[in-house]
């Protein structure tokens, strides 16, 4: 979906078991849509490997795999008519966070920004440091075990523009009233501001 006078496209990369038809990064992907920014939500795994992936679990940690194909799709959004002169951006969830962050490390030049919700970007490991574009880390305040690992993450980050907020109150899946809000609206903003008109 790419909205009249969009500036960038943001790619979602879904999180563990997840896909396309995710509620959480459709509601997610339609806040920044109204916000004049264009999303691609596709499927990192092909029906096949789904299949698989739900009886071994295996494939949703592929994060090389999951980078490789994050990267596939912003090769064609950049050689695609509708896309190829906005500028790309990142929305990893769970372990969708590390393959954009990967990918990210990959594309250094052209990749503006990305956001990571309830991710776990630590899956990265050594791309971290690689990672040039202005990345949001939000963590849900009760997701304890995932703070302490977007923490570790923000320390190796070696990017000025970096931030990590705490949403009060929300757990891994941001299932509380009022926080996929907050983290639709603090995704949109992130994206806005960084931008070029």
């Amino acid at each position: 979906m790419i909205p009249e006078n969009a500036t960038a496209v943001i790619a979602f990369a879904h999180g563990s078991g997840s896909s396309r038809r995710s509620p959480r990064n459709q509601y997610v992907a339609r806040v920044l849509q109204q916000g004049g920014l264009g999303t691609l939500l596709f499927d990192l795994l092909t029906t096949d490997e789904e299949r698989i992936d739900v009886r071994t679990a295996h494939l949703r940690f592929d994060i090389a795999l999951l980078a490789q194909r994050l990267s596939e799709a912003t090769a064609w959004l950049k050689q695609d008519a509708d896309t190829r002169d906005l500028q790309v951006g990142y929305f990893g969830a769970s372990t969708g966070a590390a393959a954009a962050l990967v990918a990210a490390a990959q594309r250094p030049e052209e990749i503006f920004a990305v956001v990571s919700r309830g991710g776990r970007p630590d899956l990265a490991g050594s791309s971290l440091p690689l990672v040039k574009a202005p990345t949001l880390l939000i963590v849900g305040g009760e997701d304890t075990p995932v703070i302490r690992m977007n923490q570790d993450t923000f320390e190796q980050l070696s990017i000025e523009e970096k931030k990590l907020v705490i949403v009060p109150g929300a757990t891994h899946l941001f299932e509380e009233p009022g926080t996929l809000e907050q983290v639709a609206s603090l995704a949109r903003d992130w994206f806005q501001r960084l931008s070029r008109p």
